[in-house]
């Protein structure tokens, strides 16, 4: 089964390039990507809000233009297989999902999902055959209303030059850039 304009192994293809390697969530990822702007209405401007940091938004930057660069991508972390496309203006939208009722005989994507094996002793092959042939068959749709409020959408203002490092950060931080004032996740050799 095709993900959206692509055969299931010239996405895997783009998974691997994108990602590093295909992925199982990236891949149902890519089903449940699909069906939720099949939903859409044509020519909403959207965004998409997704439910764990895990594969899934690397989906969604594959198969939409909302990326994380752009801002129209939201990913708050629930820790759940899920994801959200929505009006950008309004908020209504679709919310997709893996539904366990939905999964039928297809044993090796139910232990992926409930992590019932770890990797090593997952059956790779099986798990990427069951996710072609299931295809969008898994996914459960319904109607959302993301509330916009919630979501990070501001614009960062004005910028400032840090006087320690002399590097540009939004002004409405304070006199010092975060980096310089609570301590940057790095250190540089002196």
């Amino acid at each position: 089964m095709n993900v959206g304009p692509y055969k299931f192994s010239e996405f895997k293809e783009l998974a691997v390039k994108f990602h590093g390697y295909a992925a199982p969530g990236l891949l149902i990822g890519g089903y449940m990507t699909v069906a939720a702007k099949a939903a859409l209405p044509d020519g909403v401007l959207f965004e998409a809000l997704v439910e764990t940091y895990n594969c899934l938004p690397d989906a969604v930057q594959l198969l939409t233009p909302c990326s994380t660069g752009n801002k129209r991508l939201h990913v708050v972390h629930y820790g759940k297989t899920a994801l959200s496309l929505f009006d950008k203006y309004s908020g209504r939208g679709v919310r997709a999902r893996v539904d366990p009722g939905l999964l039928g005989p297809r044993p090796e994507i139910r232990a992926w999902i409930m992590k019932e094996k770890g990797k090593e002793e997952q059956d790779e092959a099986l798990l990427e055959q069951q996710i072609a042939e299931a295809g969008t068959t898994i996914i459960a749709l319904q109607p959302v209303t993301v509330d916009l409020s919630r979501l990070n959408r501001k614009s960062d203002g004005p910028l400032a030059f840090c006087p320690r490092c002399g590097e540009s950060f939004p002004a409405a931080h304070g006199g010092l850039c975060r980096g310089c004032a609570e301590g940057a996740p790095y250190s540089v050799p002196s």
